[in-house]
């Protein structure tokens, strides 16, 4: 379980996005307002962020709660970018694997969150785990389901998926092996965002041609947030939200996607 977060936009100091607002996830990680498992969000943190004309993403991750980190306060007002992923955990198992299975997790360009738990874990996903290559399991950054999880992504991104594509697979794939499973997943390549809504929340915010915020839950009041439903791929770039209804494995019928509509201009004071 956790909070997370990923911004497409203007340029923007990290704290603007992370710690400023009034339900920022700084404040997210012990006052969560919408989060439908735990409480508090102290088992770690991390961020990921692009830097201009540089596709592969920085990250800064620790074990602890985001507010114990003074680093961080320093980073955050002084360190800008026009996109980034961030996180706070509550760890299914206290304190497994620490800063290592903090998100982002990150591969190339790619930096992967996922906020949620796998049911039965980790015998559930055991046979999943044999249909990827060696060289993936050993390289995987920690040992907890959310890492299990990121490997099947990339596995796929690797064998050419595109991102909604490796997404929605893996999501119907883990339900499938594991029923009960929450699989909130948030992806970003530093120009597009992909996200699933599957047993937590999640809602965006767009501006067309200005910024996207995918979020666990919004972190200010804004009248134009807009709640995913559940059961959905969200794939956003600057410009547009395009959502997808997604099946429960034991459903035949394919998805059909819409265009999500931008809510109307507002005179801003």
């Amino acid at each position: 379980m956790c909070r997370h977060v990923a911004y497409l936009g203007p340029e923007e100091p990290l704290g603007a996005l992370l710690v400023t607002p009034p339900h920022a996830l700084y404040r997210q990680s012990w006052a969560p307002r919408r989060q439908r498992y735990g409480t508090v969000n102290a088992d770690g943190f991390g961020v990921g962020w692009y830097a201009h004309g540089d596709a592969v993403p920085a990250r800064y991750r620790r074990p602890g709660p985001i507010w114990g980190d003074q680093s961080f306060a320093d980073l955050a007002r002084v360190v800008r970018s026009g996109a980034l992923l961030a996180a706070v955990r509550d760890a299914t198992v206290g304190g497994a694997d620490g800063e290592a299975a903090a998100a982002p997790f990150a591969a190339g360009r790619w930096l992967f969150s996922h906020n949620g738990a796998v049911a039965g874990w980790p015998g559930s996903l055991a046979p999943l785990a044999t249909t990827l290559p060696p060289a993936a399991l050993l390289s995987m950054e920690a040992r907890c389901d959310s890492a299990l999880v990121w490997a099947l992504v990339l596995e796929r991104l690797r064998g050419g998926d595109d991102e909604s594509q490796a997404l929605s697979d893996t999501v119907l794939e883990v339900a499938a092996a594991a029923p009960g499973s929450r699989l909130n997943l948030l992806l970003t390549n530093g120009e597009t965002i992909t996200a699933t809504a599957w047993g937590d929340t999640l809602w965006y915010l767009a501006e067309p041609g200005r910024r996207t915020v995918v979020a666990s839950e919004p972190y200010d009041d804004d009248p134009h947030w807009q709640e995913v439903p559940d059961r959905t791929l969200l794939a956003a770039s600057r410009t547009d939200v395009l959502l997808t209804p997604l099946k429960d494995p034991l459903e035949q019928s394919a998805p059909q996607g819409h265009l999500a509509s931008a809510p109307p201009e507002e005179p801003r004071t």
